[in-house]
Formats: structure tokens, sequence, C-alpha cells
């Protein structure tokens, strides 16, 4: 199999990636998150603009099914902005689903066959119970996803959020796509990785979402040893932790030997934190604002490695 990072708007070989935002949201609406929506294509697509314009290359969009993911508006905008846009299937953690949604009454083979079909075949137009019609890009293409997400309580794992797991090992065992795993304030990261490598998904090849969130570097050495990727993504959140002791913590954990499993993003993820909706302080802040202090502090070697190296060996297929 040729190696591949899969897009919205179709395969690239991993060296096309370039910097890459490992982790945002173009559409997302939650009932953890009211008032939050994000649900406006316009805006939306002015924000992915402001990203690509503070020189990111490509994202993720971390929105798994359910959650009002928009593919065709999302290729829409990569199309319009010329932002890579590696898009998400898998489902969140339980809580992001009231008892009635209808993805919680699938058996982890369905919910299996659903996770392959969106990134063998394509992602359907809008999600729900009976998949409908396949989401098309710009000019015609099926729209596929390129990586699998699931997600955990803090230090908990409740029976759907393991159906999902299942079905996210049994789709990856299937396609060799990357895992991104949502840590609820980073808890239970080696629990998740035992669990996972259990059913045929190698460390190798997760990345664990909010790895930062726990910001023990001597911890995030220990994952990175074990070959799991890191994701730092609580920048611009000084209410609950400074950027400057997330730097100290990167800085700390790639001196260790992480450098190579680290990646970055904001996971802003809400309409209140996006520019483009009146908000701050919107996806340019990564590039603008934290990168720089990263560079000013670990040099330009350990920034390219985060940002573009790490990255592209993660989302690449093959």
């Amino acid at each position: 199999m040729t190696e591949l990072v899969r897009t919205v708007l179709g395969d690239i070989p991993p060296d096309e990636l370039g910097a890459t935002d490992y982790h945002e949201h173009l559409f997302q609406i939650s009932p953890l998150l009211p008032g939050d929506e994000l649900d406006d294509e316009e805006l939306s697509g002015r924000e992915a603009a402001s990203l690509r314009g503070a020189g990111i290359d490509a994202m993720v969009d971390a929105t798994p099914t359910g959650l009002w993911r928009h593919p065709e508006a999302t290729a829409r905008i990569s199309a319009a902005s010329g932002l890579r846009v590696v898009m998400a299937t898998g489902a969140h953690r339980e809580a992001h689903y009231p008892e009635e949604h209808w993805i919680r009454s699938l058996t982890a083979a369905e919910l299996e066959r659903r996770f392959t079909a969106d990134l063998l075949d394509a992602v359907p137009a809008h999600d729900g119970a009976d998949r409908g019609r396949e989401a098309l890009g710009p000019s015609g293409e099926p729209v596929r996803a390129g990586l699998l997400k699931s997600g955990v309580g803090y230090w908990s794992i409740s029976p759907f959020e393991r159906t999902v797991l299942t079905a996210v090992a049994g789709a990856h065992v299937r396609t060799g796509a990357p895992v991104m795993v949502h840590l609820e304030y980073g808890s239970a990261a080696f629990e998740v990785l035992e669990l996972l490598a259990g059913m045929g998904v190698p460390p190798g090849r997760v990345v664990l979402a909010h790895a930062d969130r726990n910001p023990d570097p001597g911890l995030h050495a220990e994952l990175a040893a074990a070959g799991a990727y890191l994701g730092y993504d609580g920048m611009a959140r000084s209410r609950n932790r400074t950027d400057s002791e997330l730097i100290r913590c990167l800085v700390e954990a790639a001196a260790r030997g992480a450098a190579g499993r680290i990646l970055l993003g904001g996971d802003v993820a809400r309409r209140t934190r996006y520019t483009a909706y009146g908000g701050m302080p919107g996806l340019a802040y990564l590039p603008r604002r934290f990168v720089p202090r990263l560079r000013a502090e670990a040099g330009d070697e350990l920034v390219d490695r985060v940002l573009r190296a790490n990255p592209a060996r993660l989302l690449t297929w093959g």
C-alpha cells in the first residue's frame, strides 16, 4: 500500500501535509456546549482561512459521528481556503450523546461497519440512524474520513465508550487509519493504550488528546516511550494553566525523549472562542501566539518536529 494521508479533498503524500494543527473543529453541536454551536459555513470558513493565513497548512477536524459534523461544507471550506483537512469518524465520550441518541443503540459491530465505510467509501452527508446519501466534495468526489476518534471519561470507561473503542479498534485493523482518543483531563492514558493494544491497535498509531491537561513531563516521556503520540492542545486557557507552563512541560518532556511524539493543536471548539463568530482568541492563536513563544524557548528543530514531522507520521496510512 502506498503511504498516504486521507483528506476531505482526496489522498496526498505525507510530505505534502505541511504544518499541521492536529485538533480543531469547524462544525460541532453538543448538548455539553449550549450556546457554543459551530454551525455556520461562512463563519467557520472565515476561521479556517485565518488559520491558513497564519501559516498552518493542514488541520484535523476532530468532530466525530453524531455531533453535527458537516462533510460537504468542510470540503468546500478546504477547497476555498487551501487548508488541508483530515476529517474524523468514530464517536466521542458518552456525555456528548443524550440517552435517546441513535448512536447509543448500535452494537460494536454496527459501529465498526459505519466507521470503516466513512474511511473507505464516504462519510454520510448527514449523520443519522440511516446513513443516507454519501457526502460529495466540490468536484463531485466522495468525502472520506482520515482518522478514527473515541473518548473516555475522567478515570472511567463506560460501557458505551468501551463499545466505541472496540469498534474503533476493529476499523483500525481493517484500514490502518490512525486513532485519536479524548482523555478527560489527561487521565487513564496507559489504561486506554493497553485496552486498544489488546484489540490490535499499537500505541504508535494512537494520539492521546489533551495529554497536556495532566502536565506531567515524566508521564509524557513514559507514554512516548511506549509509542503513543501526545496531543498538546490546552493553550490559551490561562484560567486552568498558563501557556508558559505548557511550554515548560513540552520542552522537558521532549528533553526526556518525547520530542518525536508530541503534536500541537488548539481545540478551540467553541463559538465564543472563534473570532469569526465574534469571540476570541480564535484558531490563529496557536500559530501566531503560542508557536513563536515555543520557538524562542526550544528552537526551530523541535517546532518543526511537532508541527510537521510528527503529525505527518501519525496521519499516514500504509
